[in-house]
């Protein structure tokens, strides 16, 4: 009995752990400290936890580098070689957040709930991405840069050209070498 409640004790503590986390994520221009926000994004912030845990962008790319627009990353190899990402997730570009600049969103193809692991960092205020968007749903917006936005200004400014079938792409590979979720002060 007693070991079940621990158990369930340190199951609610690991949740509680995750309700507003911060990841760390070291790139090859330095570090961006990125505060997600489980509140408003739940489901969102869940996957990209997950997708962090399993270490499935370490090693990746920012691929498609927009000055005035965005950086995105989270889904290429250095060689471009697009990873599998087959966890989808539910758009909640309703939650109230908006792609201002500084703010992490989900990329997604034109199909509003096909957001799987890659995001973008919004180098703007990209109201036009705001729910509701064109297509009525927008591009759905987790977190904030709390840290390190002048490295984001670094990457929005490398030269950038055409690669295989991307557009936009950085000529000399901006690399996601990890990103770790940062624990919260006197937890380990």
């Amino acid at each position: 009995m007693y070991r079940k409640l621990a158990l369930i004790a340190v199951g609610l503590l690991s949740v509680a752990a995750l309700a507003a986390p911060s990841v760390d994520m070291q790139t090859s221009m330095g570090r961006i400290v990125i505060e997600l926000n489980s509140e408003k994004a739940p489901k969102t912030v869940q996957n990209f936890v997950q997708y962090v845990n399993e270490g499935f962008y370490n090693g990746t790319v920012f691929h498609r580098v927009i000055p005035g627009f965005m950086i995105q990353g989270g889904g290429f190899t250095v060689d471009l070689q697009q990873k599998p990402a087959v966890r989808k997730v539910e758009n909640e570009g309703k939650n109230g957040l908006k792609n201002d600049r500084g703010t992490i969103a989900m990329a997604r193809t034109s199909e509003p709930h096909s957001a799987s692991s890659q995001f973008f960092i919004n180098h703007r205020d990209n109201a036009a991405l705001n729910y509701p968007a064109s297509d009525g749903w927008g591009y759905t917006v987790f977190g904030k840069v709390t840290e390190g936005m002048d490295v984001v200004d670094k990457i929005a400014k490398v030269a950038t050209g055409n690669r295989s079938m991307h557009q936009d792409v950085p000529l000399e590979p901006v690399i996601i070498q990890s990103v770790k979720i940062i624990p919260e002060k006197g937890k380990p």
